[in-house]
């Protein structure tokens, strides 16, 4: 790949400051998703809907900015992938979606009503994944394939780090929920900069440019790249899996496990941060080295299968004894388990991409796996909460979909 041109695959190893700028965007990005669902917006939520009405006005509001990221993120791919400009074809797309992401937290933290959350949040959803298209095409775009496995790992921990960061900050430092959003806006767009700093991206030629259409392009067919299509569906499963067990966290320390009758004078939101801390130390623990030795031996599946297998383990834990001690170690397990799952899978994603030229859009597709989860897993989990066997069914249909994202990633033949 010559300097300054848009090449099929990187061949030079990249250095320490990309990696680790790299994953500070990634956890300015994860801050953004996840802190506003984990704490913020749940409490925002119970003041605006009541008791009564919280569980689904959630589920609605996260429901519906799922549903915004299934559209932006493929698409703001696909226009990174055409995008003609002196910084390259992804930072403008990654700078531009953060600044317009914190900004729509801002807004969203003065919303007193469900439908102005949930057009605050939409917004936030668009611009932030608008923002991750950008930042996960930087990957197969710099690094090579016998690297990508340490620098998913690298990559990866945000995704458990970054609502343990958010959390901690918020908890410590704000005393409503308007603080907490604008905090995390402030705190996001300072983690992007040096990202935006050290990385050059390479110039797309006007030659190169692939033509885009509405109507041509977007499907994927599994029976011409069946290795692509098994992973996005394994993908899919096991986010499908995350986002059913963690939804309702909150509700289910203050409901089920009564955690503010065995702590009085502690809140359900510390219990939460002390889980996602743990979680947390768990992924961190698993996350590179998981990556590093899939890049010794070159096997990606082994890794994948074990690490969704731990991670159902965990959610039976939860089904089975809702206790808080029970919680705790279903933490630790969901975390070792996250942790060498999102490495090892970013990775393997990425070996199995169908064209270079399309690695945006195509990325962006595989994003639809993580963000399409977030639409059903309401759908699911709020019945079953509700009525249809409560927790316990709902973490053991964790289990099971999990289980399920395991086996399916065996089918996978380009990579071992």
């Amino acid at each position: 790949m010559l300097p300054g041109t848009v090449g099929p695959v990187p061949a030079t190893r990249v250095r320490k400051a990309f990696i680790g700028t790299l994953a500070l965007a990634n956890l300015a990005v994860w801050m953004g998703f996840f802190t506003p669902i984990q704490l913020l917006l749940p409490e925002q939520l119970e003041d605006v809907a009541g008791n009564e009405g919280k569980v689904g006005a959630l589920g609605l509001v996260t429901g519906v900015g799922a549903l915004v990221a299934v559209v932006a993120t493929p698409l703001a791919g696909a226009l990174s992938d055409r995008t003609r400009s002196r910084f390259g074809r992804r930072l403008p797309w990654l700078v531009g979606g953060t600044l317009l992401g914190a900004l729509a937290l801002v807004v969203l933290s003065r919303q007193s009503t469900v439908i102005g959350v949930l057009f605050g949040w939409a917004a936030a959803q668009a611009f932030f994944n608008a923002a991750y298209a950008g930042l996960t095409a930087e990957v197969p775009d710099h690094v090579p394939v016998e690297q990508r496995g340490t620098v998913s790992g690298w990559f990866g921990l945000p995704q458990a780090v970054g609502v343990v960061v958010g959390v901690a900050l918020v908890t410590s430092f704000t005393t409503t929920v308007v603080a907490g959003y604008l905090l995390i806006a402030v705190v996001i767009v300072a983690l992007v900069v040096p990202f935006a700093a050290v990385t050059r991206d390479p110039v797309l030629d006007p030659a190169d440019r692939p033509a885009l259409t509405l109507t041509r392009g977007w499907w994927i067919d599994p029976r011409r790249f069946p290795d692509f299509g098994w992973a996005w569906l394994t993908r899919f499963l096991i986010s499908l899996g995350n986002a059913l067990g963690t939804l309702y966290l909150l509700y289910f320390l203050r409901d089920k496990v009564h955690y503010e009758q065995l702590f009085p004078g502690r809140s359900a939101e510390d219990g939460v941060l002390v889980l996602i801390l743990i979680y947390a130390a768990g992924a961190v623990a698993t996350a590179v080295g998981g990556g590093m030795w899939s890049d010794r031996t070159g096997r990606r599946k082994p890794l994948v299968i074990v690490s969704s297998l731990v991670m159902a383990a965990g959610a039976v834990l939860l089904a089975v004894w809702p206790t808080w001690t029970a919680s705790m170690v279903a933490a630790a397990l969901l975390g070792i388990g996250y942790g060498v799952y999102m490495a090892v899978d970013t990775a393997l994603v990425t070996q199995v991409l169908p064209a270079a030229a399309d690695r945006g859009k195509d990325l962006g597709i595989v994003n639809i796996a993580n963000a399409a989860p977030q639409v059903l897993a309401p759908a699911l989990a709020a019945p079953v909460v509700a009525g249809l066997g409560g927790y316990p069914m709902l973490y053991a249909l964790t289990a099971v979909v999990t289980i399920a994202g395991a086996v399916l990633v065996l089918p996978i033949r380009s990579v071992r």
